[in-house]
């Protein structure tokens, strides 16, 4: 095993899960996301997108606590528990697996592993599919949509 791998295994093994960082650069958005959730405790791994990543850090070890403490993480569940704005988790189709969440892939060695999208409003209340929203895609994607159906942007650049 590779020694980032070892390291992955080591922190899941420790604290349930690991939330993995990528910040933001020229080509676009931060995000983060867990590796663990699902191995650990069969809860979905759960991802946040165009926030900082140690915000993002914090709301997703936040809500993973949560879920282990018995408040189960659910797609399309809107969640008002972890941050001072509501959320919203969106099922993420798993096209979106190899383009983000790659260190989950290597520990896992495969998909199928549930993820959820952390979908946070605008300033206005609004999400990324609501009318309003839409200044949301670009810090944000629609992980929940097929990648062909996503508006084109950073998100589908690489795809």
């Amino acid at each position: 095993m590779d020694p980032h791998t070892q390291a992955t295994v080591d922190v899941i093994h420790q604290h349930g899960w690991q939330v993995m960082m990528i910040p933001a650069d020229n080509q676009g958005p931060g995000w983060a996301y867990t590796i663990g959730m699902w191995h650990r405790h069969r809860m979905p791994e759960l991802a946040m997108f165009g926030l900082d990543i140690r915000l993002m850090q914090t709301i997703l070890n936040d809500l993973g606590r949560r879920a282990v403490e018995g408040h189960p993480l659910e797609g399309d569940q809107e969640r008002d528990d972890v941050t001072s704005v509501p959320v919203v988790l969106k099922p993420v189709d798993y096209r979106w697996y190899r383009a983000f969440f790659g260190a989950a892939i290597g520990y896992y060695r495969k998909p199928p592993f549930p993820f959820l999208q952390v979908v946070w409003p605008n300033r206005d209340g609004a999400y990324p599919w609501q009318a309003g929203g839409e200044d949301l895609l670009d810090l944000q994607p629609r992980l929940d949509l097929h990648p062909d159906e996503h508006p084109a942007g950073v998100w589908t650049q690489d795809l």
